[in-house]
């Protein structure tokens, strides 16, 4: 029976990962990626040499198809992607829907959990986050303003991420819509060196990244959160 590991891996800080996602590295036959030279930064680190497969949102039927073989002749896969858990804003759900269809109870898919980009900002918020909604990233253009109607609306905490290039633009939507209750945390660069963490209502986070525009690049965590 062939085995399909879905392995979180580090977000930013090559020391988070865990003791199993080591070993499951270790052990797998090949491990399928997003980005080589990403993944093949993370293996040095431990000094674990395997074969690479590419798979991302745009590598396309072939690749899925050369997983499926592998997994098919029994050997283990490992599915990671550039930081995170796969299938979390990233196509490893569709391939552990294709290998559940294709395959079923001829391949075991295994989770073995690691860091998470969304846990560790709502962490260090100190908002509340017993009930919350993940968005992911938004989309660039068709609905993304009737999301942030939606976002200003909600009752529970709402998570989700936000690039570089529009940040700007999603903090100036959010002062638009949100009403003076709401709180806007915008957490950068987790676990990475420059990690920051900027709070206050959607008008002060918005003016803060307008004055300090060295900060807007890497990557971004936006909760939204009542008082």
């Amino acid at each position: 029976m062939g085995t399909l590991s879905i392995v979180g891996t580090p977000i930013g800080n090559l020391g988070d990962i865990t003791l199993r996602a080591l070993e499951t590295l270790r052990e797998a036959d090949v491990i399928a990626c997003e980005d080589t030279r990403v993944t093949s930064r993370l293996l040095a680190r431990y000094d674990i040499q395997k074969p690479l497969l590419i798979f991302h949102a745009r590598s396309g039927k072939l690749a899925s198809d050369r997983i499926l073989t592998a997994l098919a002749e029994g050997k283990r896969v490992a599915l990671v992607t550039d930081a995170g858990t796969p299938g979390i804003s990233d196509p490893g759900n569709e391939l552990v829907k294709i290998v559940r269809e294709r395959l079923g109870e001829d391949v075991r898919i295994e989770a073995i959990p690691g860091p998470s980009a969304v846990a560790a900002a709502l962490s260090i918020a100190g908002v509340h986050s017993d009930a919350f909604t993940f968005l992911g990233f938004l989309p660039h253009k068709k609905g993304r303003q009737t999301l942030f109607k939606e976002i200003a609306e909600s009752e529970r905490t709402v998570v989700f991420y936000e690039s570089p290039h529009r940040i700007e633009k999603a903090l100036a939507s959010l002062a638009e819509v949100l009403p003076e209750d709401r709180i806007v945390t915008v957490a950068r660069e987790l676990t990475k060196i420059h990690e920051s963490l900027v709070q206050g209502q959607a008008k002060e986070v918005a003016e803060y990244f307008s004055k300090h525009t060295e900060e807007v690049r890497g990557e971004f965590v936006v909760i939204v959160s009542p008082c």
